[in-house]
């Protein structure tokens, strides 16, 4: 299964490396040209995060003795994937104001400020939108961890079951032995007297 993870990780790095290149290209370019590598990387980041989620299931599938190894590891490539996207949304966002200004024409003198705004309060939309992402992410983890702690609970309760059965049989045996103890004791002392 490590095989697995381990050829997950290697296209994980082939991937966000395109990525990274792309995203550093996204404002240098115009017109269909960039529409086009904006959609790529849209793609792209689709692929990355199926990569995450098949790296996810097989941490899940590994001995837990090495699991928590492989649990930071991926912890990391989610956050290099956070930081992607991240990056990815600022892009787009230089992209669609550049985009305006080719339609509406530079006639920025007059709406500097209201661009220089607007940045602002896009920058911060996009911080809340990401701690929600990652709040969202968290309650997921919690309620995994839930439903783990919920199935090694009852597999407890099982075994405990399975043990209270085998101490009431053992017990109801011992007394069995101790009544045939018992009469043979009397028919021992029987016989003696005889």
């Amino acid at each position: 299964m490590s095989s697995d993870f381990e050829a997950y990780e290697q296209d994980f790095g082939t991937l966000t490396a395109e990525i990274t290149n792309k995203i550093g290209r996204i404002p240098k370019l115009a017109g269909e040209e960039k529409t086009q590598l904006v959609l790529n990387v849209d793609k792209q980041l689709e692929e990355v995060r199926e990569l995450l989620e098949q790296m996810d299931l097989e941490v899940r599938e590994i001995p837990i003795q090495s699991r928590a190894m492989y649990n930071s590891r991926l912890k990391s490539y989610k956050q290099e994937m956070e930081k992607l996207e991240k990056d990815f949304k600022r892009s787009r966002i230089a992209y669609s104001d550049e985009v305006r200004n080719e339609l509406l024409g530079d006639d920025v003198s007059s709406s500097e400020n209201q661009l220089i705004k607007l940045r602002e309060e896009r920058a911060h939309l996009l911080d809340n939108t990401e701690r929600l992402e990652r709040s969202s992410r968290r309650l997921e983890a919690g309620y995994q961890i839930a439903v783990e702690t919920e199935q090694v609970g009852q597999e407890i309760l099982a075994n405990l079951n399975s043990d209270r059965e085998k101490i009431q049989r053992s017990r109801e045996r011992l007394r069995e032995t101790d009544a045939n103890l018992g009469k043979s004791s009397r028919i021992l002392t029987g016989m003696l007297r005889r």
